[in-house]
């Protein structure tokens, strides 16, 4: 067990603990990265049954006060002005040379304020960069609440008990409701791939609405571990090693985040950090892509493994990798040039030494299961 303590616990470490979580160092949180059954087991029971998530790590910030929605499109490439009222959307912190700071998931709480999700290492940045920016809107962080995602296809099951009007909510949308006298916010995306939800709730309520979640036989606590292997085979980015100042959307193959409305011929186009260079390479292209790879045999190609082109020559390098217990074969992804992104492409990782044949393949490599209604 870590003896670090300077590293903080979520209001669930306790319980993480009692279900025989393996505790490690993950952003300045002792997080549990797996428990007693392994990350094979969790990874297939969330496919199956119900997940749940300790996400509290992250950060939750309101942004609000008067022209909030014009105010953020000036770091997003996103249309928030026609977000509807508990509707969210995925967005991107841009930067000055067209790179990406953070990615987030945004939900327009009123018709001026905003509720941000955020990632855990870039929470501390990404608040700064925000009142650099937005002078005159109010910032302010969540550190009172915590935050749980209860995943896979038992889901929905599960919440239609607890808080039936929370399921009637179809692909990012969001409701406050109250579970069992508790007072929760809560949204329907996820990072799984499957249809699932995001609990946003006030730390004096964490632990017991995480025990009466539990109480359905259907969830058991999933890590770190499989919670990265289930985002892998749903072609979901990680930031900070799928996703980085150096790397641009188009880049990144993310270009669905940004909105019609903020492109070229958009009604308010640009007007984002970076957007010179980000509409230039919509338009015109760019010299390298993610993609996602089959691995040919079991071991999995790591994260930093360079990849070779059929003569040999260093062509890029695998950002996530990992074993996917869904489809019982390593799978990985990176960024190639963008002439070798095609699917069927035949490169090959360099494994200690050693040639691996990857494939380019059509990423989501697991089939999405969100609920869109």
């Amino acid at each position: 067990m870590p003896e670090n303590t300077d590293l903080k616990h979520t209001e669930f470490y306790d319980q993480h603990i009692a279900a025989g979580g393996k505790m490690v160092p993950f952003v300045g949180y002792l997080m549990p990265v797996q428990y007693s059954e392994g990350i094979m087991q969790e990874h297939l029971h969330c496919r199956d049954n119900a997940g749940l998530f300790d996400v509290s790590h992250m950060g939750q910030v309101l942004v609000s006060g008067e022209g909030a929605a014009l105010a953020l499109e000036k770091l997003m490439p996103v249309d928030l002005e026609s977000l509807q009222i508990n509707q969210q959307t995925y967005a991107i912190f841009t930067t000055q040379s067209g790179g990406i700071s953070d990615d987030l998931i945004v939900t327009r709480w009123s018709e001026n304020s905003f509720f941000l999700v955020v990632n855990a290492a870039c929470k501390e940045q990404d608040i700064a960069h925000l009142r650099e920016h937005l002078v005159g809107l109010d910032i302010n962080y969540f550190g009172h609440r915590q935050l749980l995602a209860l995943q896979g296809l038992a889901a929905k099951e599960v919440m239609a008990e607890l808080a039936p009007e929370a399921n009637s909510l179809v692909f990012m949308h969001g409701c406050r409701v109250s579970i069992d006298g508790m007072d929760c916010y809560v949204t329907r995306s996820g990072y799984t791939g499957e249809d699932g939800f995001e609990i946003s709730v006030a730390a004096a309520d964490a632990r017991a609405l995480a025990e009466l979640l539990l109480a359905h036989s259907s969830v058991k606590w999933i890590g770190l571990g499989a919670r990265d292997s289930l985002r892998l085979e749903a072609g979901l980015c990680l930031y900070g090693h799928d996703l980085s100042p150096e790397t641009s959307p188009v880049e990144a193959s993310i270009s669905w985040c940004i909105s019609k409305s903020r492109r070229s011929d958009g009604a308010r186009a640009g007007g984002f950090l970076g957007a010179d260079i980000i509409l230039d390479q919509l338009a015109n292209g760019v010299a390298k892509k993610r993609v996602g790879f089959i691995v040919e045999g079991r071991a999995p190609v790591r994260e930093g493994a360079e990849i070779i082109d059929q003569q040999g020559a260093v062509v890029g390098q695998i950002t996530s990798g990992g074993f996917g217990p869904t489809l019982q074969a390593p799978i990985a992804m990176g960024y190639v040039p963008t002439h070798l992104s095609a699917v069927g492409t035949q490169l090959n990782a360099l494994v200690r030494g050693k040639e691996r044949p990857i494939t380019v393949t059509k990423m989501p490599l697991v089939q999405q299961r969100y609920f869109r209604g």
